[in-house]
């Protein structure tokens, strides 16, 4: 499966941003989906995930602020970024999980295939 995540940019804090993740190769409804991000110096940490079935989790930094959508003729994963904070300032990148005889998983080492990452800058 083959991912490309795109939408990524500058906003002001408090703004908005929806990333978008497209997947070829395999249907999106068929596995679990995540979107990381990895700021300068930091190691990259789970955003939000969606499972196969369409359970969702969220990092607790995003929680209220973010939603992670799926849209299955499309074959894409959505990532809407509300209220935006300087804090939330990293690249940006999805994954999918195909593992999905276990729950969806929140850790790097859970996910098999990446996208490229798109940047995000919040200033404040």
């Amino acid at each position: 499966v083959q991912l490309q995540a795109s939408g990524g940019g500058l906003v002001q804090a408090g703004g908005s941003l929806s990333l978008s993740c497209a997947a070829s190769g395999r249907a999106v409804s068929n596995y679990h989906m995540g979107w990381f991000r990895q700021a300068p110096g930091k190691e990259r940490e789970f955003v939000a995930g969606v499972s196969w079935n369409g359970g969702t989790s969220y990092g607790y930094s995003v929680k209220g602020r973010f939603t992670i959508s799926r849209d299955s003729a499309k074959n894409t994963v959505y990532l809407q970024m509300n209220s935006l904070k300087p804090e939330d300032t990293a690249v940006y990148y999805c994954a999918a999980d195909l593992r999905t005889s276990r729950p969806l998983g929140l850790g790097v080492n859970e996910y098999d295939y990446w996208g490229q990452g798109t940047q995000v800058t919040v200033s404040s």
